[in-house]
This record gives structure tokens, C-alpha cells and sequence, in this order.
């Protein structure tokens, strides 16, 4: 049990030290984040729909 408080002890100590964002930068990352995510879904929705008119077209 010691060996646990102690663990979370070191974690509150490191968590002290972390460089947290500021809004601007969280603001900034949050939509990049988004944006890749969007862009990626569009890609792969993009290759499923080729891919899927490919196989329809040779099967047929």
C-alpha cells in the first residue's frame, strides 16, 4: 500500500512539472487534429468507393 501512495505521490510531483498547452495552442492542435481526421476519413471513403466500382465492374 506504501509503495501505491508513493506512486501517486511521484505522479501529482510530476504532474506539477508538465508544460501544459495554452488555449491558443490547444485551440490550434484540436483542429489540426480534426482536419487530418476528416481528410483521412474522405481518403479511405474515397479508395473503399474506387475499390468497391472496381469489383463490381469485374464481376459483372
Amino acid at each position: 500500500m506504501q509503495r501505491l501512495s508513493g506512486f501517486f505521490r511521484d505522479v501529482a510531483r510530476e504532474m506539477k512539472k508538465v508544460s501544459w498547452p495554452k488555449r491558443k495552442e490547444l485551440t490550434r492542435y484540436t483542429i489540426t487534429v480534426v482536419t487530418t481526421v476528416v481528410v483521412m476519413a474522405l481518403f479511405f471513403w474515397a479508395v473503399d468507393l474506387g475499390i468497391s466500382e472496381l469489383l463490381r465492374a469485374v464481376i459483372k
